[in-house]
């Protein structure tokens, strides 16, 4: 082959390599415009343990671990060089929605509760009204069936009760077997 060929040929798959290049770049510009004007579902992200006001005013100084823990349930975060603390962290992220953070944490003195130090927790009432805020709701649908649908589903009872299982066996072989 000729230098000036192989110089046309290098020449021109370089040409090519830069087109396709080219292309997957405008390509990639597209779809992110049309991902754009689509829209994303991006999920709800809830992490930690939630805690409400009423469940931080039931906590009272000299209740013991135990107790605390009916009222928080299992701290998110424990520590071997803090054995003292527990920490119930909570995060909330939505879409379009400024993401919630809280923090409570709990201090004892040996197993009695000395002390506790919390943001500012919503009650449970609030907590759930936040929940579905900003939401675009639909008719829900009728979620029941008609007795005629349900009869027609319904196993007769008869059916149950004629199958006839094989007796159980009156002794059952070891596990293990004894001989070496």
């Amino acid at each position: 082959m000729s230098k000036s060929l192989l110089r046309s040929v290098r020449l021109s798959l370089s040409g090519l390599l830069l087109a396709g290049l080219t292309a997957c770049g405008s390509l990639d510009q597209a779809s992110n415009q049309v991902v754009g004007l689509v829209g994303v579902y991006k999920i709800d992200i809830v992490q930690g343990n939630f805690v409400s006001r009423e469940q931080a005013a039931a906590l009272k100084e000299g209740m013991t671990r135990s107790q605390v823990r009916d009222i928080l349930g299992t701290p998110l975060l424990t520590s071997v060089f803090h054995a003292d603390r527990w920490d119930y962290v909570f995060t909330f992220k939505r879409q379009g929605v400024e993401p919630q953070s809280r923090r409570v944490t709990v201090f004892f003195k040996g197993d009695l509760l000395s002390k506790v130090e919390a943001d500012a927790l919503p009650s449970e009432a609030e907590f759930v009204a936040s929940l579905d805020s900003g939401r675009k709701t639909g008719t829900v649908p009728v979620l029941e069936m008609s007795p005629e649908s349900l009869n027609a589903t319904a196993a007769p009872p008869q059916a149950a009760a004629s199958k006839v299982l094989p007796p159980l066996p009156a002794s059952y072989p070891p596990l293990e077997s004894t001989s070496n």
